[in-house]
This record gives structure tokens, C-alpha cells and sequence, in this order.
């Protein structure tokens, strides 16, 4: 069925709420398996919906997913789902129907597949193009221990565009392991698919193949030469003579309807009993029983709680601010090109790709390639700027190093998502930057504290005759006026941007990095208020490099040094302070607050920073528990 609204109240699902185990779901006649998908869709829509989180993803796999789990022995058999956008269906199917309202919440369900949650959830993700890898491990581990069972890797159109699909898939081969992936095109990752693979996959549309059960009641598959399908957004290659999979050595079938669910549970019996690498290529469509997500998939990848009556913010977010500073730059300066691994939208590019077309470039999740391109661009006298997300940049570490900054190229990053970012949970957290980036020479790396310091930066950083990174948090901006006149910052200059009780001989100093200065000054202002103590309180906008001359200075009649940052503790801008006053022998007390040793689950981005004791209230209870136990100390 299509619908056409989200449900505020709990569907009927009869059916569906007889399954707690897919066993149960593995007792119905195949013929119920169309009823307990459309009220499984249903469900779905209605979780979502209290929950908040990715949405047209998993509407597309209501089908395949219950086909999956009626056809192989779960959890014995293993299913590795990449990415996990598309896992809520498998969790409501797995026992976790009723908590799925929870998803994403703190306590509740993870946001994507967690080894620790379920067992039926084989393999933890959150980035992509991993569960073919995973998959492979799994099946060789099989094989070594004498273990019958099969693996199964689901794998979407975007995924598959990441070189770690395709080296797993080469080594599978290589082992002709006995190993099932399914490609679930979608033509569709969270932006467009684009290149190569798309128009192969889009040729692939052109010849076919169907199911059909024999006398003896054994399903087995055919070729149809007449097989077209014309909705996708691609235009086939119809000169493309050859299969990229076959080509590779896997066995391959398809393109299959992956919204029949008969056809596809024929498929898989069929398929399961074969050996050695297989890829079954299935078409799906996002949004998949929703008219709005039909419509527009972009929109709807991910919603927000139905009945949240949290009003927009008036400030802008930060990629917003990205985005309207990358095309002011670009208006400037012809040699700018701006590069992103499949994340336009997420990004704030838009509106660049829209008025620079031939000055944008999507490499698909590539991220690796994405750095690399840079560096060869940069390597032509162009100024190329990769937008990515803190998480994702990790999996560019040695691009980073040995492509841009080993020769010091003249890259730009800006580096979204950094610091916690709520709801999405762990894997997607981007805790580490500062400590990957500051032990990197050549490496410029910069943290605004609000939207119009974060303009101010890119545009410093874009003008820094070398790499030069900006690292910018998830969401809105804290409402500052912006402004629109562009203007260089000195490099590695701090500032002090507030002083509390100066009359005082005892003096505390609070060294905030990017978005804990505002909180910090809260802080500040609350503890002052309690102690006849001097405390100031320093923006230091660079973690590398570092204003060493502002720390000296402060030190000469500093009792206490804190630092806040929204990062890591180990190996983050607060170690990097600490590192300098051991080089400059000087023996100050210090504390350093920020993210402990520990992957913090998923919760409100306000909740984590109360966890992690890096809002106003937390920052001043910990300057407070240092001071006491200095003075105690000194007093003793």
C-alpha cells in the first residue's frame, strides 16, 4: 500500500507482533510474508515518526529485509548490513519491535547495528563499503572452523562506489569464499550516485533475470533478454558489453524486484545452495510505501520527531555558514575548487554546485580519493577545498600525511561534525581530530567558537600557503551577527575574551578551543561569582599553531590552568598545552576537561555534554573540585 502520512498511533500489526524471533517469522506460509511487510512498513512509518532518525533507507529494505530473515537460518546464518541506515526493519524483526520508539534516544536502541545489543547483529557500522570486509572475515572464519552456515553482505549502489568494496570483493574471489552479497540499488547514496559504477550498474538494467520453480518444485533462474526497466535517473549504457562483477569472478544474478518479497525468498532458497562468491543485484526504491519519500528522497534520508515542538533556531548552521562562505570565496577566486566524498547536501554545498558546476566534484564515498584529488589539483596551482565530516576524514589518514601534507600542498579542509554528535552516537562522533591532525607537520589547524569566527577561519585557512584545516561543529550557530566582509587572522593567535574579579591576586585560566568558549565563560562568570578568584578566560582558536606566547604570559601569575575542548582528552589541544609547558619548563597546575578514554553512547547532544562534564555547569564543578584540592594541598 502507499501512504501518504506518518501514523501518531500505533498501527495494528497483528501479524507482525506474533514475531519476537525470526524463526516465528520463518513458521508463516510463504503467501503471509506480503501482510507482515506492509504492516512491518506501517510500524516503521510510526517509530520513525516517535523517534526521529534515517528514514527512506529503511523503507526501501521492508521486503528484502523480511525476505532475508525468512529464507536464512538467523541468527546461525550471518547478515551483515553496511552502513546500517537500513536496519531498523531487521531490529524490529529481532526482538526489538517495542523499544524501537527508543531509537537513537539515550538508553535506547543503538542508531545502527551493535554487536553489543543483539546477536543477530553480526557486525558493527555506521560508515560504509565495510560489510563485504566483515563478510569475507566471516566466511573464511566459517570455512577454518568447519562451521556450515551462510554469509550474507547487503551492500547499497553508494557503498559500492568506496575502493574498500572492491578490494574485499577481489579477495573474495581470490579465496572463492562462499560468500552472498546483495547490491541493493537504489540509485541512490545520500546524495546522487554518480561515475562510472552508476552508469554500469544503470546498463545492467537492460538484461535480466527471473525465478521460476520446477516440477519438482525447486525455484532456479533464467535469463530475459526483454527485461527493461526506464525509471531509473541514469541513462543505460546500452553499448556496455560486459558484467563489472562477472568480470571480477563473482557469479551474478539480477537486477530482481527487491519490493517482492515472493520473488525475492525464491531467489535466496535458490541461490543459498550454491557455492562460492555470489552477487545478487536488486532494485529498491527509498521511501519505498510513502508518497512525501517517494518524492523526495533527499528530504526524507533522514526526519525529525513528528511531535517535537522545538522551534527553528534563528541561527544558521554552521554548514550553512560553509557553504555561503565557499561561494563569496569562489566569487573572488577563480583557481577554488571544491571537492566532497558524497555529501552535498550535508556539507551546505548546494548552492556551490548549483552556481559552480564545473568547480564541484563529487567523488562518491571515496575518501581516500577525495583527499588525493585534492592534492593533485593543488599540485597545478588550483586552491581545492574538501568539505567532510570529522568522522569520515579518518578513513583519508594517510592521504592527509603522505599526499598533502608530506608536500605541503595548499589544501583547505573544512571539517564538519566535529565533537559529538548526539543522536547518531559513536560512530559517528568526531572525537579525534585535533590528535590525528596537530602530530602531522605542516598541518594549520583552526576551531572557531561561533558561525562569524568560523567564516573568518575558512577564509584564513584558504589563504594559508599550505594545509590548513577549520573543524566546526554539528548544528546551529550560537546566533552571532556574521559578517560579510572577509578578513585574515593572524596565525596562532589567541585571544582573551573575558575577566572576572581581576582585583584579585589569585588566578585561574580557562584555555577554551571552538565551541566550549561560550560555555566556558559561563563557567567562568558562575565560579567568580562564588570565589573572591581571578579567572580568565582565553578563545585559543588555534590548537596547532598553538599561542605559545599567550601561555607564557599567563603562567607568570597563573595558580591553575584548565582546558576545555570537545574532543578526545588524550592526544587532544589540552595535551598539546601541557606538552609546551614541559618544553618551556614551566610547572603550572593543570586540569584538562574533554572526552574520557570511552565511546560515549548515543543521547541528545546536550545530554553527552552533561555526561561528559563539558557544559557550563560541569566545567565549573570541576574548577571548583581542582581549586579546593590545590588550596588543600597548599594549605597542608
Amino acid at each position: 500500500m502507499l501512504y501518504t502520512e506518518i501514523p501518531t498511533q500505533r498501527p495494528v500489526t497483528p501479524l507482525l507482533d506474533s514475531i519476537d524471533h525470526p524463526q516465528q517469522l520463518r513458521l508463516l506460509a510463504q503467501s503471509q510474508l506480503a501482510q507482515v511487510a506492509d504492516e512491518l512498513r506501517q510500524f516503521i512509518l510510526y517509530a520513525a515518526g516517535q523517534s526521529g532518525g534515517h528514514f527512506g533507507a529503511n523503507l526501501g529494505v521492508i521486503e528484502l529485509t523480511v525476505a532475508l530473515h525468512y529464507a536464512f537460518n538467523t541468527p546461525h546464518d550471518r547478515l551483515i548490513w553496511d552502513v546500517g541506515h537500513q536496519a531498523y526493519p531487521h531490529k524490529a524483526l529481532t526482538g526489538r519491535r517495542e523499544q524501537l520508539t527508543t531509537i537513537r534516544a539515550k538508553d535506547g536502541l543503538a542508531a545502527f547495528p551493535a554487536r553489543e545489543e543483539s546477536e543477530f547483529d553480526t557486525f558493527g557500522v555506521g560508515h560504509s563499503s565495510t560489510a563485504i570486509s566483515a563478510g569475507l572475515g566471516m566466511a573464511l572464519a566459517s570455512r577454518y572452523q568447519q562451521q556450515q552456515r551462510e554469509v550474507v553482505a547487503i551492500i547499497g549502489d553508494g557503498a559500492m562506489t568506496a575502493g574498500m568494496a572492491f578490494e574485499a570483493m577481489n579477495d573474495a574471489v581470490a579465496h572463492q569464499a562462499d560468500l552472498m552479497v546483495i547490491l541493493n540499488d537504489n540509485d541512490m547514496s545520500i546524495s546522487c550516485s554518480t561515475g562510472g559504477f552508476a552508469k554500469h550498474l544503470a546498463a545492467l538494467w537492460q538484461r535480466g533475470e527471473s525465478v521460476h520453480i520446477d516440477a519438482a518444485g525447486e525455484a532456479y533462474i533464467q535469463p530475459h533478454p526483454e527485461w527493461n526497466y526506464t525509471s531509473r535517473l541514469h541513462c543505460a549504457a546500452t553499448d556496455a558489453a560486459d558484467n563489472l562483477f562477472k568480470a571480477i569472478g563473482f557469479d551474478y544474478f539480477g537486477p530482481f524486484d527487491g519490493h517482492d518479497v515472493d520473488q525475492l525468498v525464491n531467489v535466496f532458497q535458490a541461490l543459498k545452495k550454491r557455492k562460492g562468491p555470489r552477487l545478487i543485484h536488486i532494485y529498491t526504491k527509498k521511501g519505498k510505501g510513502f508518497a512525501p519519500a517517494e518524492a523526495d528522497q533527499i528530504k526524507y534520508h533522514a526526519i525529525s520527531k513528528i511531535n517535537s515542538s522545538a522551534s527553528a533556531a534563528a541561527a544558521p548552521k554552521y554548514s550553512d555558514v560553509f557553504g555561503q562562505w565557499l561561494s563569496d570565496e569562489a566569487a573572488q577566486d577563480s583557481r577554488l575548487l571544491a571537492i566532497t566524498p558524497a555529501m552535498c547536501e550535508g556539507s551546505g554545498m548546494v548552492q556551490f554546485a548549483k552556481q559552480y558546476p564545473e568547480r564541484f566534484f563529487d567523488v562518491a564515498i571515496a575518501e581516500q580519493h577525495a583527499v588525493t584529488l585534492a592534492a593533485g589539483m593543488a599540485c597545478e596551482g588550483l586552491k581545492p577545498v574538501v568539505a567532510i565530516y570529522s568522522t569520515f576524514l579518518q578513513r583519508g589518514y594517510d592521504q592527509l600525511i603522505h599526499d598533502v601534507a608530506l608536500q605541503n600542498l595548499d589544501v583547505t579542509f573544512g571539517i564538519d561534525r566535529a565533537g559529538l554528535v548526539g543522536e547518531d552516537g559513536p560512530t559517528h562522533a568526531g572525537a579525534y581530530d585535533y590528535a590525528y591532525m596537530r602530530t602531522v607537520p605542516n598541518m594549520v589547524i583552526m576551531a572557531p567558537k561561533d558561525e562569524n569566527e568560523c567564516r573568518q577561519m575558512l577564509h584564513t585557512a584558504y589563504h594559508y600557503p599550505g594545509p590548513a584545516a577549520v573543524r566546526y561543529p554539528r548544528g546551529n550557530g550560537v546566533g552571532v551577527e556574521i559578517q560579510q566582509q572577509l578578513n585574515l587572522m593572524e596565525i596562532g593567535q589567541a585571544e582573551i575574551v573575558a575577566r572576572f574579579n581581576e582585583q584579585s591576586d589569585e588566578q585561574i585560566a580557562i584555555l577554551a578551543f571552538g565551541s566550549r568558549v561560550y560555555p566556558a565563560i559561563e563557567a567562568a562568570q558562575a565560579f567568580a561569582a562564588r570565589h573572591d578568584i581571578a579567572v580568565q578566560v582565553v578563545n585559543m582558536r588555534f590548537v596547532k599553531p598553538l599561542d605559545e606566547a599567550m601561555i607564557e604570559r599567563l603562567a607568570e601569575n597563573t595558580q591553575l590552568f584548565v582546558t576545555v575542548e570537545e574532543h578526545a582528552v588524550m592526544g587532544g589541544a589540552g595535551s598539546a598545552v601541557s606538552e609546551y609547558l614541559a618544553k618551556a619548563q614551566l610547572v603550572k597546575p593543570i586540569i584538562h576537561l574533554g572526552l574520557d578514554d570511552s565511546f560515549m553512547q548515543q543521547a541528545t547532544h546536550s545530554q553527552m555534554l552533561q555526561q561528559a562534564g563539558l557544559d557550563a555547569a560541569g566545567i565549573e564543578q570541576a574548577m571548583t573540585q581542582a581549586w579546593n584540592k590545590l588550596t588543600e594541598s597548599v594549605s597542608s
